[in-house]
């Protein structure tokens, strides 16, 4: 059992939805990244998606993009997010799962890189380019560690090929809920709840929705199908607003407030 099942095992027995947020790692500096994810753990957030910044990042959106450019713009490199959130992850409750390009992964070497992110306390992996009918190695090397491998269902997935991918899953199951980039929406399709609903019936596994899930509303939406929401523009915004002026307590204590809304929400 890895941290991940026994976070979710936890919420299921109290009836509890899993809030989960994104971050990108280095943006605008590591240091302030540390502080993040503590104030996210402070806030309650269940668990805590980091993004490895990547120069060329599938389905993401300009605010992400962004994040990432600047993070990469500072020169942050991936020994150096591993050294922070191994300083960080002891100290916090939440479990940590990187959003990781595969062609990072493949890079450092799947063996090197699990290893290196398990040594940093991190417990699982979103690998967004890794399709499933080559994950094969991946997901193996991730069960011998009980390190979570979380791949992607899409809208547009065929529901074949969605069986197939949350078999090779563990952890939770990402659910995108739309076809499309990461952002912020005022409204979410209206089949997400239809289409989750059918997900659950094939798979014990959890299932977390992301992309486009920014307001409380969105949250009431989802809870009687999913398992947690993930939000990540809606974060990312409040903290680009560094580069505007906004102080770094500023950005700290509007993301608190923010998650702790939702938070508010999904379990109330």
């Amino acid at each position: 059992m890895s941290k991940i099942d026994d976070l979710f095992n936890n919420l299921r027995r109290n009836n509890q939805k899993a809030f989960m947020p994104f971050v990108t790692a280095g943006d605008p500096d590591l240091e302030f990244t540390a502080d993040l994810l503590r104030t996210l753990d402070a806030a309650g957030c269940h668990l805590v998606e980091v993004g490895i910044p990547y120069s060329d990042p599938i389905a993401d959106g300009p605010v992400i993009q962004a994040s990432y450019t600047r993070a990469l713009d500072a020169g942050v490199k991936l020994d150096a997010i591993l050294e922070m959130l191994k300083s960080v992850t002891s100290g916090i409750s939440m479990p940590v799962v990187t959003m990781v390009s595969y062609a990072i992964i493949y890079r450092v070497g799947i063996d090197d890189y699990l290893d290196k992110a398990i040594a940093a306390g991190v417990s699982g992996a979103i690998v967004p380019d890794m399709p499933v009918d080559e994950s094969a190695e991946l997901a193996a090397k991730c069960k011998e560690r009980d390190f979570s491998l979380i791949q992607l269902v899409t809208p547009t997935t065929p529901r074949e090929r969605a069986v197939k991918i949350a078999q090779q899953s563990s952890g939770f199951i990402y659910y995108v809920s739309i076809a499309g980039i990461t952002g912020e929406r005022n409204s979410l399709p209206s089949d997400v709840v239809e289409n989750v609903g059918w997900l659950r019936e094939q798979t014990q596994l959890p299932i977390c929705v992301g992309f486009g899930i920014s307001q409380p509303e969105h949250a009431e939406m989802l809870k009687p199908v999913a398992d947690g929401m993930i939000v990540g523009s809606a974060i990312v915004r409040r903290i680009g607003a560094i580069e505007d002026g906004t102080s770094k307590e500023g950005a700290l204590a509007d993301v608190s407030a923010f998650a702790s809304e939702m938070l508010s929400t999904i379990n109330r």
